[in-house]
Formats: structure tokens, C-alpha cells, sequence
């Protein structure tokens, strides 16, 4: 293994081709094209098919959907936090009347409520008084 390494190591590195040199056949169009030789309206007409085949390589439209409902899911979530659970301080906001109407309707599944409940539900009748 040594001497395989001492004889690769003292070889000449072997001239490396770069990638046109490499294809046999020859391109059509020079990449990038020189814009100095170009009249305005070539260079108007080769950034507009440019633009347009850039957009089209890039185009993800199921992350783009994915990214949208994450967006509207998540400012859905932060304007109800807002609406009907954040601490205003006392300071009158246009959400009072629905966050009395929420905590209205479900007030009554609340651990309290129940317990109010049951303690009418069980307490003794009380006897009249006759005056």
C-alpha cells in the first residue's frame, strides 16, 4: 500500500480539460451572450424569455400552497389568540362583545360552572319561612 502511494504521489498530475474542450460538439450560442453587442430591443426581448424560463424552472406551486395555508393558519391562530384570550388591561377593544358571547357559551363547560352546579343540584331544600 506505501509503495502504491509513494509512485501515485510522484506521477505528474494528468492536464485537466475543462467542460467545452471536453464536448465534442460544438455550441451553438456563446453562454453568457455579450450584452455590449446587443441593440436595446435584443436585450429587451433575450431578459424577457430569460425571466420567463427562470420563473418557470423555479416554480414549486405545491410548497407555494403549503407555504400559504402555514401563512393563513397561522395569522388565523394569532388574531384569535388576540380576539379571545389575550389580556387587554381593561382597555376597550372591538373584540369585547364576541369574546363576552365565547366565554358566554363556553363558560358552561368549565370546571367552576360544574362545580356551581352540582353544589345547587345538591344542596337542601331550604325550608319556607311563614311570617
Amino acid at each position: 500500500m506505501l509503495p502504491t502511494l509513494v509512485r501515485r504521489l510522484a506521477q505528474a498530475a494528468k492536464p485537466q480539460l475543462n467542460a467545452a474542450a471536453a464536448n465534442a460538439t460544438k455550441l451553438k450560442k456563446v453562454w453568457p451572450p455579450d450584452m455590449k453587442t446587443m441593440s436595446t430591443q435584443q436585450q429587451l426581448h433575450f431578459e424577457k424569455k430569460y425571466k420567463r424560463r427562470v420563473k418557470l424552472a423555479t416554480a414549486r406551486p405545491q410548497f407555494d400552497k403549503a407555504m400559504q395555508l402555514a401563512q393563513l393558519f397561522t395569522m388565523a391562530l394569532v388574531v384569535g389568540y388576540m380576539a379571545l384570550f389575550m389580556d387587554w388591561n381593561g382597555v376597550p377593544t372591538p373584540f369585547d362583545p364576541l369574546r363576552e358571547n365565547f366565554y358566554g357559551f363556553f363558560g358552561a363547560f368549565t370546571k367552576e360552572t360544574k362545580k356551581l352546579e352540582l353544589r345547587e343540584h345538591h344542596r337542601p331544600p331550604q325550608p319556607e319561612s311563614s311570617d
